[in-house]
């Protein structure tokens, strides 16, 4: 089998009508601003959004959609952003992990210069979270 890809060149993901027939029956769906195909002139970054928002948001490059969908919730909007995450990310959040931010931190190395002191790095660009696992606070059934 070969793929040839959009006619506009890029590639699309996009979602299997089951799974979006689950959420739509919970949700009940009025605006996708991601649509497949996209209409010439749409952009779903600089319209207001419908009452309740599937978005299924170019792989590449989310955090402009992030910042719109927040933008949009604020509005007092529903979205939901569906994304590809790590599967350790949701065993975490399944048994009840506490997930901080930590912001960009500039790691240490593992080199020393004259002071004894580590070199600091610039940072990775990217956020770190912070998964606690507490059995003190773990919530009984």
């Amino acid at each position: 089998m070969s793929y040839n890809g959009a006619k506009d060149g890029k590639h699309y993901w996009l979602t299997p009508k089951e799974v979006y027939k689950k959420l739509d029956d919970e949700f009940h769906f009025d605006f996708d601003p991601c649509p497949y195909p996209k209409p010439d002139y749409f952009d779903g970054l600089i319209i207001d959004w419908g009452n309740s928002n599937y978005v299924n948001p170019p792989f590449n490059g989310p955090t402009k959609w992030v910042n719109k969908a927040i933008l949009e919730y604020q509005k007092g909007k529903r979205v939901i952003f569906v994304f590809p995450i790590d599967k350790w990310i949701h065993r975490m959040i399944e048994v009840g992990a506490e997930i901080r931010n930590l912001g960009d931190i500039r790691w240490l190395s593992t080199e020393r210069n004259m002071f004894g002191n580590h070199y600091p790095g610039v940072g990775t660009g990217r956020w770190i979270a912070c998964f606690v696992l507490d059995p003190l606070k773990k919530e009984t059934p």
